[in-house]
């Protein structure tokens, strides 16, 4: 890696391998550049920064093998993160935490392209503190929900609050169980799901279920309540990992209803985003050491759901 300090830039080249010939320009940058998205990947290619046999080149454009490509990735701008007055669900607040019940359609921090109406823009203007551990972007912010899922998240408000919570999750001292109303009549009562997520191969921004280049992943699940085409289940991590719900859903074909990106294209109910919540979050207080238990009521857009599969199944009765 060359460091170009002068465009404040980093720089990579690489020969296109023999097993890469024939691969779509984005796709081979996605597979070694894990830590970029494809878009960001597209852009850079269309900016003329990525360069085959030094020459530009389109991102679907299909490498040879012993190509020459020179991968130039700008550095990011400083972004100022702007205080927002955002209304707040807030479940609990003292000096060191703060306990949310995050709406589904909410992004939980910042990213590029989107640096507004964030749950971090709404804790700055709510809060006096937030921990700096993760930088500018995503201040007091411990763990994290996709948008589309609502439910239950705690912020730190000092750096010691926050490397507290943060070994809490990483060693699951703080706990969390989420609600799912999923496709399809689960049989089991309950069960486990062991099966290691990854990247997906084409899409950078979907996880998959793999065996290479992977992590473990551990997901536990208990029947609520059973309809004729549908399952209300409660889920527990055992890992963290990227839609891990989600995605192990879906792999033993039980996919949340209203996933985009990994539930059936037909959408039967009016939910915008996954019928996923965060119910329920246990930890200890980071300063006190307090046991506490915090609880998200389920959103209107899921017990409505619930209602309209009930009231189908009194009729069948």
């Amino acid at each position: 890696m060359e460091q170009n300090e002068k465009a404040n830039s980093s720089t990579s080249n690489f020969i296109a391998t023999t097993e890469e010939e024939g691969t779509r320009l984005d796709v081979l940058l996605a597979g070694r550049f894990r830590e970029l998205s494809r878009s960001h990947l597209q852009k850079l290619i269309a900016d003329g920064v990525i360069i085959v046999n030094g020459k530009q080149v389109k991102a679907n454009y299909k490498t040879q093998a012993n190509d020459a490509i020179r991968v130039t990735i700008p550095e990011a701008k400083p972004v100022e993160i702007l205080a927002e007055n955002i209304p707040l669900d807030v479940l609990y607040e003292d000096k060191d935490i703060i306990v949310v019940n995050k709406p589904r359609g909410m992004v939980v921090h910042p990213a590029v392209g989107n640096y507004q109406g964030t749950l971090v823009n709404a804790l700055l203007d709510h809060c006096q503190d937030l921990s700096g551990i993760n930088g500018e972007i995503r201040p007091g912010i411990v763990h994290r929900l996709d948008k589309d899922t609502s439910g239950v998240m705690v912020a730190a408000k000092n750096d010691h609050a926050h490397l507290n919570l943060a070994e809490q999750i990483k060693t699951r001292t703080a706990s969390r169980k989420y609600l799912a109303i999923v496709h399809g009549n689960i049989a089991e009562e309950q069960g486990i799901i062991n099966a290691p997520l990854g990247r997906h191969a084409a899409d950078r921004k979907k996880m998959t279920v793999t065996f290479s280049n992977s992590k473990e992943a551990i997901t536990r699940f208990r029947v609520i309540e059973r309809f004729t085409n549908f399952t209300l289940v409660e889920c527990k991590l055992q890992t963290g990992r990227t839609h891990q719900i989600r995605v192990h859903m879906q792999y033993i074909g039980h996919p949340v209803v209203g996933d985009p990106k990994y539930g059936p294209e037909k959408k039967q109910f009016a939910i915008k985003g996954q019928a996923l919540h965060s119910a329920e979050l246990s930890l200890k207080h980071p300063v006190t050491g307090e046991d506490m238990l915090f609880f998200a009521p389920l959103p209107s857009d899921m017990t409505d759901i619930l209602n309209r599969l009930q009231a189908s199944r009194r009729k069948e009765l």
